[in-house]
Parts: structure tokens; C-alpha cells; sequence
């Protein structure tokens, strides 16, 4: 057992790596204001906060404590905070990964003459786990469809890929709709383009048929609305008024909670 960190396996680093224990759900946020006069306090809902994870690890047994202190040194350049959040897998949930980074100092209990053991805790500021292998759908006809997402326990925040002719103008435009949640496309948006809205950076972009960027796509959007996709069925249906619609790809963003 052990895990992965910037694509580079625990295994590999002479290190043995095992979890002591699972945070089921990240720390809560709650929206709490007192009001004199009133019993208790106005709930204005919660949030969750960063996750915690918290891996237990040995150095394998070493000739002796100067290649002890080796691994430890390759170590620290491994896992340099300094670099930023990186994807993590752990062995023991091979179908999801973390945005994370090391969070504390790292100090290790010498238990032989060429041993140690120490603790890692990694902070990922989204607290959301991202499916490895992501769900991706294809819808070329119009009228409603139904999307399924069997993966994960959180809503996601898809990526929507429309390709199509759509000239511009209000009265011209293709009608997405994610289970009744608008993503309005007013154009334009010419033949060979493909305008990509990731609602998860709320962002939109216009590529060719390479992937270059070719301008902002947030102008093609009536109305900035990034609808999610719930766990389970949901309803798209597509509407193009005076436009040409050619496909939509969805790539799912799965993710647990």
C-alpha cells in the first residue's frame, strides 16, 4: 500500500505508506447569527471546509543512517510545498484523486540504527475527490436526453464542448438545458469551432479544431449560468432557434464529497 504524488509512487521513494484513518466528511462551515432577544441563533446554512489526510509512513530499513537521512532529503524535495496543490492517489481508493499539498513539518522518529517513521498530512483546499477515469457523454440530436452519473456523491461541476453554426445575435442561439438551468449560446460560433464552458473555473473559451484558443467565450453566453450534474439521472434538453447544432459533449467533473 502507499500512494502516488505528482505521478511519482511512495514505493518509488523507499518509503511505506499506509492510512491510520478516513475523514468521511470535511469540517463544517456553519452560518450562525445570534439575534438578541431570540432563543438560539439564525441558520443561514453550512459550507464545508479544506479535508485533511493524514498518511502513516516508514523509510524501509537502510544500510545505514546517512541513507536514512537520503530518503528523508529526496523526500522534502518531493513533496515541496513551495510547488503548489498536485494531484494525490491513494492505493487504498484507486479511482479518485486530491488536489493537495503538504500542510506540516515532517519529523522523523529514528526506530533503528537505519529505520524511521513519520506522519504526512496534506491539506487539499477543495475537498472534493475527482474521479481518475472521468464520465463523458455525447449528445448530437436535439429535444431532451437523459445523462447519467453513476460515479461520485457530490454534484459536479461539468464541462460543456458545443459545436455547431450559431450567428450572432439575441434571436439566434442554441437553448441548453441541465435539468432546468439555462446555458443560453448566442454566438456566434462558426463551423470548425468548439466553445468550451467549464463551469467549475467559471470560465468559457472558442478553440479550433488543434485546441488553440481562439478567443474568450464568455461574450457567447446570454447569461452567465453554470448549471451542475447531479448524482444519478439528469435531463438535458436542447433547444436551437435560427442556429445550426451540431454536438455536445459533457465531460462529467465526478467527484465525491
Amino acid at each position: 500500500m502507499g500512494f502516488t504524488f505528482n505521478g511519482i509512487s511512495s514505493q518509488s521513494m523507499s518509503i511505506k505508506a499506509r492510512l491510520t484513518y478516513w475523514q468521511a466528511s470535511p469540517s463544517l462551515r456553519n452560518s450562525f447569527v445570534t439575534i438578541p432577544g431570540k432563543p438560539g441563533v439564525a441558520d443561514f446554512g453550512s459550507d464545508i471546509a479544506e479535508k485533511i489526510i493524514t498518511v502513516h509512513c516508514n523509510v524501509y530499513p537502510q544500510y545505514k543512517f546517512s541513507k536514512l537521512v537520503s530518503v528523508m532529503d529526496s523526500l522534502a524535495e518531493w513533496l515541496n510545498p513551495e510547488r503548489g496543490v498536485q494531484q494525490l492517489v491513494l492505493d487504498d481508493v484507486p479511482d479518485r484523486y486530491f488536489t493537495a499539498r503538504l500542510s506540516e513539518a515532517v519529523d522523523c522518529d529514528r526506530l533503528i540504527l537505519s529505520a524511521g517513521a513519520f506522519d504526512l498530512k496534506f491539506v487539499c483546499p477543495d475537498p472534493h475527490a475527482y474521479a481518475l477515469t472521468d464520465e463523458t457523454y455525447s449528445i448530437s440530436v436535439m429535444g431532451e436526453s437523459t445523462v447519467t452519473r453513476l460515479k461520485g456523491n457530490a454534484d459536479s461541476e461539468p464541462v460543456y464542448l458545443v459545436k455547431g453554426i450559431i450567428p450572432s445575435g439575441t434571436n439566434t442561439y442554441v437553448s441548453i438545458q441541465t435539468n432546468n438551468e439555462e446555458i443560453r449560446v448566442i454566438g456566434p460560433l462558426y463551423d470548425g469551432e468548439t466553445l468550451i464552458i467549464d463551469t467549475g473555473k467559471v470560465t468559457a473559451k472558442v478553440v479550433d479544431t488543434s485546441g488553440e484558443t481562439l478567443r474568450n467565450g464568455l461574450p457567447l453566453m446570454q447569461e452567465l449560468n453554470f448549471p451542475v450534474l447531479r448524482k444519478g439521472n439528469n435531463t438535458v434538453t436542447i433547444t436551437p432557434v435560427g442556429a445550426d447544432f451540431t454536438e455536445l459533449k459533457i465531460q462529467a467533473k465526478s467527484r465525491w464529497r
